[in-house]
């Protein structure tokens, strides 16, 4: 790394709901320095922002003065400011063309990058997840191209994106994280389990393909097996759990599969990159590879790149970048 390439440029913020994360980057995009707080936006008092903020960054702020970069649920309504979302189809440049300020008690400006809305009879929403899939792009150029690429979020509110020609053309939620977490601590399904030491792939694989079968009618009509397979002895308590998560995962790519099958296409056959947590990729690639598609690599440090290339584009550092 060149000296000018190690000297900060860059304060870029990864700002959500329950926590805040941010990179000092150099001017090629390096990450230099990392700060993780707890001060998600739904945790913080009235007036709140600024000194998580000033916690978080005062140092590097001190140190030098720098542009400051946001996404996330910061730029939501219930944020510092809100950036209102712009619609998809979305490149890069309709992020940028978006971008709100907020200035900071210390008279710096941070800019916020905002979310993308996709229109309909079922809207949807993003934000943040935009940030990382420009990102994905930004690390593998090919996958923007003509033709497309599938990119999947796992998390709480898992997001599928269709991207090609460099943007974001649209996109499905699905709340299998949040479903999860709620049978399991607030039904009778978490009764009969146990909290097990590691992860049991023979149960998580049965769950995705319980799901994936076309014989069975959906999700409503096969959650309950996780506790009537308890309760013939077929699964252990320790087992639920994870034959719980297969199965959930698996109707979501199911799901995902038959919005896929409407156009001629499949999973199998798609340029697919996953962006999140590890372990939680690691589970959607076993359940990815139940239905075909053997390559669902997963892209590091999307975010960072993400934010980097946004400020880029927004003239916020002297980078080169591709255009979008």
């Amino acid at each position: 790394m060149s000296a000018s390439a190690a000297t900060p440029a860059l304060v870029a913020l990864d700002w959500g709901t329950t926590s805040l994360r941010a990179y000092l980057l150099g001017a090629d995009g390096a990450v230099l320095d990392t700060r993780a707080s707890s001060a998600g936006i739904m945790k913080l008092p009235a007036g709140g922002f600024d000194q998580a903020f000033e916690e978080t960054c005062g140092a590097w702020l001190d140190a030098a003065r720098l542009p400051v970069i946001a996404a996330g649920m910061v730029g939501s309504a219930q944020g510092w400011v809100e950036a209102p979302y712009v619609e998809a189809p979305a490149g890069a440049d309709a992020l940028v063309a978006g971008i709100v300020t907020v200035k900071t008690a210390r008279g710096v400006t941070v800019h916020v990058v905002p979310g993308v809305l996709e229109r309909g009879v079922l809207p949807n929403v993003m934000r943040g997840e935009e940030t990382q899939i420009f990102g994905a792009l930004a690390s593998e150029p090919s996958l923007g191209a003509s033709g497309g690429a599938l990119i999947g979020l796992p998390g709480t509110h898992a997001k599928w994106a269709f991207v090609s020609d460099e943007r974001i053309e649209r996109f499905y939620t699905f709340m299998t994280g949040e479903t999860f977490g709620a049978l399991r601590d607030h039904t009778i399904l978490g009764r009969t389990m146990h909290p097990a030491a590691t992860h049991d792939e023979q149960a998580f694989v049965r769950g995705v393909d319980t799901a994936r079968d076309a014989g069975h009618p959906g999700v409503l009509a096969t959650i309950f097996s996780t506790r009537t397979l308890g309760l013939t002895g077929q699964l252990t308590a320790e087992q639920q759990s994870d034959y719980l998560s297969g199965l959930l995962i698996g109707h979501e790519l199911r799901g995902l599969n038959e919005v896929l099958a409407r156009e001629q296409s499949a999973l199998a056959g798609k340029a697919l990159r996953l962006i999140g947590n590890d372990a939680l990729c690691v589970r959607y690639r076993a359940a990815l590879a139940r239905f075909g598609c053997h390559d669902a690599r997963t892209v590091a440090q999307a975010t960072e790149h993400g934010l980097y290339r946004i400020a880029a584009l927004a003239g916020l550092i002297a980078a080169p970048v591709r255009a979008a």
